[in-house]
C-alpha cells in the first residue's frame, strides 16, 4: 500500500526553516513533481531584513508552483510579472527556456505576519522544455471546490474526480488542497499512476499507522488507500503520470545534462535577464555545481 515514506528535512532561510520533501535520496519525483518544499508556519517580525527574501535566480525546464495557506509573497519576474501571491491562490511560473524570477516578504516587512506556503516544481515533458517562458496566476475561482464525508477539497492543477482545474499543464497530474475534519475519510484519484499525500498540518491514519505533519506517504501504483484524518489536518495530494528521468542542479531542471551545464554557464556568465523591476541583486551560481536547489526557489 504505502512504498515509501519521505520525512521533513530541514533547511534555513535566512532565520527561519523550509521544510523539503523532494527530490528525495530513494525517490526523486512523484508523477511530474520534483520538488516540494514547506515554508513555516512562522511569524515574521515587523521590519524583517531583506535577507530573508528570495532573490533573483533562475530556472529552466521546469513550472514553479506557489500556493500558500497564510500570508503574502512578492513575485516578479523576466516576462513582467509583479505579482502578490496570496492564500486560496495559485502563481504557475513556466520557465521553459528559461526565466528569473524573485520571491520577497513585502508585507509582512510592513505589518509583521504568518508564512504559510508550499512551493512544487512540476517537471516539463520533453517536448516543452524549451517552450517560451510565462506567468499566470489564478484565484479560486479557477480551482474547483467540493465537498464529501468531512473532507473539503480543492483541485489546484489537473484533474480528479470529475473535475479539472482552469490551470494550464502540459502532461496528466493532479495536486489537491484537503482540510479534513476528525475522522473524515478520503481516497485518492485512481486514474493517476504515482500518487503521494503530504500531512501539512495535523495528522492522518493509513493502514493502522499514524502520519504526523511533516510526513509524505507515496503509494504504490493501483494502492486504494483509506485516509483517515486523526483530529482537524491540512493535507496535500497530488501525483500524475512520469515524464521520464530528469537532471537537477541548483535551479535547473532538464532532460538533458548539456542542458544543464549551458544553463549554468548561462547564468554565470549574466546572460540570462533578471526579472523587471528587481535587477539590482540576485543568487550568484554556488561554487559547488551540485549544490540543491535553494528553499522556495
Amino acid at each position: 500500500m504505502i512504498e515509501l515514506v519521505i520525512p521533513q528535512r530541514k533547511r534555513d532561510l535566512g532565520g527561519f526553516s523550509v521544510g523539503r520533501l523532494l527530490p528525495f535520496a530513494r525517490r526523486r519525483m512523484v508523477g511530474p513533481f520534483i520538488f516540494f518544499d514547506h515554508m513555516g508556519p512562522v511569524e515574521l517580525a515587523r521590519g524583517i531584513p531583506s535577507s530573508a527574501d528570495v532573490r533573483p535566480h533562475p530556472h529552466i525546464g521546469l513550472s514553479t508552483v506557489t500556493y500558500l495557506f497564510d500570508g503574502e509573497i512578492m513575485h516578479r519576474d523576466s516576462v513582467g510579472s509583479e505579482q502578490p501571491i496570496q492564500p486560496g491562490e495559485i502563481n504557475w511560473m513556466t520557465a521553459g527556456r528559461g526565466i528569473t524570477h524573485s520571491e520577497r516578504f513585502e508585507r509582512a516587512r510592513r505589518e509583521g505576519g504568518r508564512i504559510d506556503a508550499i512551493q512544487v516544481w512540476v517537471a516539463l515533458p520533453a517536448e516543452h522544455e524549451e517552450m517560451a517562458p510565462s506567468f499566470a496566476h489564478h484565484g479560486p475561482e479557477d480551482l474547483p471546490a467540493y465537498e464529501q464525508d468531512g473532507t473539503r477539497g480543492r483541485l489546484l492543477a489537473g484533474t480528479a474526480y470529475g473535475l479539472r482545474a482552469r490551470v494550464a499543464t502540459h502532461s496528466p497530474m493532479f495536486y489537491l488542497d484537503w482540510h479534513r475534519a476528525e475522522n473524515a475519510r478520503a481516497a485518492l484519484p485512481a486514474e493517476h499512476s504515482e500518487r503521494a499525500v503530504y500531512v501539512a498540518h495535523g495528522a492522518l491514519e493509513v493502514d493502522g499507522q499514524r502520519f504526523e505533519a511533516g510526513q509524505m506517504l507515496v503509494f504504490r501504483a493501483g494502492a486504494a488507500p483509506a485516509l483517515r484524518a486523526l483530529g482537524a489536518s491540512r493535507v496535500m495530494a497530488f501525483g500524475g503520470e512520469p515524464v521520464g528521468e530528469r537532471f537537477i542542479e541548483w535551479n535547473f531542471v532538464s532532460s538533458s545534462k548539456a542542458r544543464v551545464q549551458q544553463a549554468k554557464e548561462d547564468w554565470r556568465a549574466g546572460r540570462m535577464k533578471l526579472p523587471d523591476g528587481d535587477s539590482e541583486e540576485f543568487i550568484p551560481l554556488p561554487s559547488d555545481a551540485s549544490a540543491p536547489p535553494n528553499p522556495m526557489s
